[in-house]
């Protein structure tokens, strides 16, 4: 074992390292995931090795060729990994040379195991960032249609988790496309910075062959060439961007949790959550576990503490490689799987879920959720000041509590007790449905306004 991984360093090593040693350096447990990549990036090396004269086109035919096959073992699951090879190319490698013999070794001219990881885990990233992105259009369209559904229907908004003031459902779902939209766009962002091939950089310094960086760049579908070989080979900038945007997703993800874990107790009853996403108890058979939003709940504390962990690996590095940065793959494949598993849990509960109207009505119009609607007729109408009028409508709120009844339930003659100018005009805002149709401002509440951004968020989408 330690001959082999001897000859794939070279001759520079006595003795091999032994078990301990082995088992800390290797990376191939986990960087295995990167094998696709590993061999995208090889192929479009290879051909550019042979269209710049570097390698003969039958030596990069049987490279190429080769290296399909190797791709074919290892999704056929035939291929057997090697800990004392390290690592995902040093083992794709050494297949190889089992495959077409000596033109393998042609394959790593004008490249580094340092720009070939770089090249590996930023295809890699790319494509989490890609599967991110569809998982976030595919969540957004489903709060879409929660919010067409019931863009009139009234529910109660909260601050402190107490009722404030009276808003629809279609309200409510499109304030989490806009937060899902948000980190679409910095989804976006992220791919569009991180879009640079370090394929080429070498160890650190660049190459004395005439190798053609932005060929390899086009081939792998990159935009251009990292323009600093030093930064090429270090910088993992756009796993971090990866990181610090699934953590504010998870972040969105688990608000919404928290309120679907709310919402779907016997205490308020606002959604049904399908069976597709809920468990029962093995003592309680009347319970119905909201499991699925719980668990998407926890899943920002990995996303998070990935994020964390990666910057922890990085922040004392001085350029160029350091093998620390091994450690920088199994946060984000961890980080990314459970971001992709979240997304796509909470758009199956969302799509499922079923608005109880009657009881979020109910609930509207509860906890005087009107008061302000007063205290604004109270200005607008009577020429109060705001101060003043929040003044008399606490009063007044005062007095329904003592009475036991909510403001529309209070008498007029029980209101002019508490300011004499007050007339019967003022019950025509005090009901939830008054009060959500006058909030026309950009924006705002009223269902005209939820339509027009439930429009708006179609075209963009469209």
């Amino acid at each position: 074992m330690t001959k082999t991984s001897n000859q794939m360093w070279g001759g520079r090593f006595a003795a091999g390292p032994d078990a301990i040693m082995e088992a800390i350096n290797a990376s191939i447990g986990f960087d295995k995931r990167l094998a696709a990549q590993d061999i995208a990036g090889s192929r479009a090396h290879a051909a550019m090795l042979a269209a710049q004269g570097i390698l003969t086109d039958s030596d990069a035919q049987a490279i190429r060729e080769g290296l399909l096959t190797v791709l074919s073992e290892i999704e056929g699951g035939t291929f057997e990994f090697s800990t004392a090879l390290e690592d995902i190319h040093m083992n794709v490698e050494a297949r190889l040379k089992e495959i077409i013999g000596e033109p393998a070794g042609r394959l790593h001219t004008a490249r580094s195991r340092n720009d070939q990881v770089a090249t590996d885990f930023r295809l890699w990233v790319r494509d989490q960032l890609d599967a991110a992105e569809a998982g976030l259009l595919a969540l957004i369209r489903a709060l879409l249609a929660q919010a067409e559904a019931g863009a009139d229907w009234v529910m109660p908004g909260f601050t402190h988790l107490q009722t404030a003031q009276p808003v629809t459902w279609g309200h409510h779902m499109m304030a989490y496309v806009e937060m899902f939209g948000r980190d679409l766009s910095r989804m976006r962002d992220a791919r569009v910075r991180m879009n640079e091939s370090p394929l080429g950089a070498a160890a650190l310094a660049g190459t004395s062959f005439p190798i053609d960086r932005h060929a390899t760049a086009a081939a792998l579908g990159f935009d251009r060439p990292c323009a600093n070989s030093l930064d090429a080979v270090s910088d993992r900038d756009f796993a971090l961007e990866f990181l610090g945007a699934a953590s504010i997703c998870a972040m969105h993800l688990s608000r919404f949790a928290e309120e679907l874990v709310i919402w779907s107790t016997a205490q308020f009853r606002f959604v049904t959550l399908s069976d597709r996403f809920s468990t029962g108890s093995s003592i309680m058979p009347q319970k119905k576990n909201p499991d699925a939003a719980e668990l998407i709940r926890a899943k920002v504390g990995r996303i998070m503490g990935a994020n964390v962990a990666l910057m922890m690996v990085m922040k004392g590095l001085a350029l160029t490689y350091s093998k620390d940065m091994q450690e920088d793959k199994e946060q984000v494949f961890d980080a990314a799987d459970n971001l992709m598993l979240a997304l796509a849990a909470m758009e199956g509960m969302v799509r499922d879920m079923t608005a109880n109207r009657d009881r979020l009505a109910a609930a509207a119009g509860s906890g005087f959720s009107t008061a302000t609607d007063l205290a604004d007729w109270l200005v607008r109408v009577l020429g109060l000041p705001f101060r003043e009028a929040h003044h008399v409508t606490g009063s007044l709120v005062a007095l329904a509590e003592k009475k036991g009844c909510d403001l529309p339930d209070l008498s007029l003659a029980d209101m002019q007790s508490v300011h004499k100018g007050i007339t019967a005009d003022v019950f025509g805002v005090l009901g939830v449905e008054n009060s959500v149709n006058s909030r026309m401002s950009y924006g705002g509440t009223a269902p005209a306004q939820v339509r027009a951004q439930i429009a708006r968020w179609k075209e963009r989408l469209a």
